[in-house]
């Protein structure tokens, strides 16, 4: 057969399609990315966000199978293809870089957040060693780790392993107590820790997870994922980091209610995240003295 893969709208590895990759070249299948001038017996459509454009042209195939968070969230992959090794070169992976999940699901039902009524509440899913494959720096994209006490057990296995890691989806920092802090210092981080301070409350908790973590040696930067929601609660929230320390890296994400997929983002949401995801921005201007663009001055959200 002749299978065709399209990412529909996302450049970051997919890992459903690196799988269906190589379960299909496994059984002696032809794979590539697909390509409008070529025919296929069977194409593959991965979309992960509902609120992205669809793909708007004609599939030249026999058979076209979509997928992915953006189209379906109670489907997934067949179990003999879920396990699979992914196909890395499909997209280019350094060999020494993997990606996968340890856990899945959130025992937490943040309104933004679609886990949950996609996965459920938290389970075990892989080993490290399943998901690394023998590659020294894994990409992680558990939604709540310190949850589980397989995921801690995972962390432990990690650390023992010397495995260089990031949790890309963040790490839950009400959860962090002395002996979990203690472990994550001994963590081999791909650069930061990252943690969600989605609500007011998480500031606190975000500055007592980090200290009782540099108490135990980490020196290095905390990411701070952050949805906005209510304007100067989201600002000052998002602010807050600039009077503490440069290791504090903000991140604002505009909110999107995945049941109103044609919700409009508020432009005050699209100028906060310019400005903070912009760090010569954030850490040189006040967001109240941004101009993001010509004849507004972003002090007038104040108004």
């Amino acid at each position: 057969m002749n299978i065709g893969l399209l990412a529909v709208d996302s450049n970051y590895p997919n890992l459903a399609l690196m799988k269906i990759s190589t379960y299909h070249k496994s059984i002696g299948d032809s794979v590539e990315w697909y390509n409008s001038l070529c025919t296929y017996d069977k194409v593959y459509m991965a979309k992960v966000f509902n609120f992205t454009p669809d793909y708007g042209y004609y599939i030249n195939a026999d058979q076209v199978e979509i997928g992915g968070t953006g189209y379906d969230i109670s489907k997934s992959l067949p179990e003999e293809i879920e396990r699979m090794v992914p196909d890395y070169d499909l997209y280019k992976v350094d060999h020494n870089l993997a990606y996968g999940f340890l856990t899945r699901g959130c025992p937490n039902h943040c309104k933004w957040c679609v886990v949950p009524m996609k996965e459920g509440g938290i389970t075990s899913y892989m080993d490290i060693e399943e998901v690394s494959a023998g590659r020294k720096k894994i990409i992680l994209m558990d939604n709540n780790i310190l949850a589980s006490d397989y995921g801690l057990q995972q962390i432990e296995k990690i650390i023992t392993m010397g495995l260089r890691v990031d949790f890309n989806q963040g790490l839950d920092a009400r959860l962090v107590t002395d002996d979990i802090a203690q472990l994550l210092a001994k963590v081999k981080w791909i650069k930061r820790i990252r943690f969600g301070c989605d609500t007011p409350g998480q500031i606190a908790e975000v500055e007592r997870a980090a200290t009782l973590i540099d108490k135990y040696g980490f020196k290095g930067e905390y990411f701070l994922y952050c949805i906005l929601m209510e304007f100067k609660e989201s600002f000052h929230r998002v602010n807050y980091w600039k009077g503490k320390s440069r290791r504090f890296v903000p991140h604002s994400q505009p909110y999107r209610d995945y049941k109103n997929p044609h919700q409009v983002v508020p432009q005050w949401q699209k100028d906060l995240a310019h400005w903070s995801n912009r760090k010569e921005l954030y850490m040189s201007c006040d967001f109240r003295n941004f101009i993001p663009r010509k004849g507004f001055i972003c002090g007038e959200y104040f108004n």
